[in-house]
């Protein structure tokens, strides 16, 4: 359930600083997959909460310089365990798709929520992430009626050449 500021009930609910308003009378109708890992291959949430609240050590790892510009949020994130994590309302702009295009229509942080699965291109998701996220897929599509099953999309399918996640290994057919 979605309560009337925007935070799931069912989440742990990390509040980042990263997001802004959306651009008024902007409807929700996207739903962007995203696959996440901190460092690359590395499964653990803490980095990744850590990134999307600005509290990530740079010099604690070598790819962490890499990033270390980065200003990036999600709505939800999806651990191993199918736990969910949400770090910005879903009637705020989370910072996750980037330059992005969807039906010809730019900018999709406008309209769409994130939901980031902690995995890789090259590894296979859980069976209760998938679940977690079907489940959540639902309850956003019950809340926000403008998301159709059409406009439940992959970072790849927004900003092709840009992106690849979720990554080969995501299973569409097990979130339908």
């Amino acid at each position: 359930m979605i309560n009337k500021n925007g935070w799931l009930t069912e989440a742990e609910i990390i509040p980042s600083s990263n997001f802004d308003q959306r651009p008024e009378n902007t409807e929700v109708k996207l739903i962007v997959i995203h696959n996440i890992s901190l460092p690359p291959e590395n499964f653990e949430s803490e980095n990744i909460k850590k990134l999307f609240t600005n509290q990530l050590d740079f010099d604690s790892h070598e790819y962490f310089k890499e990033i270390k510009d980065l200003k990036v949020s999600s709505h939800f994130l999806l651990d191993r365990r199918g736990k969910i994590f949400q770090f910005v309302s879903v009637f705020e702009r989370a910072w996750h798709a980037g330059i992005s295009t969807f039906n010809n229509e730019e900018n999709c942080n406008d309209f769409s929520l994130g939901i980031e699965l902690i995995g890789s291109d090259t590894t296979k998701f859980s069976k209760d992430q998938y679940d977690s996220l079907k489940w959540l897929i639902n309850t956003l599509k019950s809340f926000f009626p403008e998301i159709k099953s059409s406009n439940v999309v992959g970072h790849s399918d927004i900003a092709p050449g840009r992106k690849t996640d979720p990554g080969p290994f995501f299973d569409w057919t097990k979130i339908s």
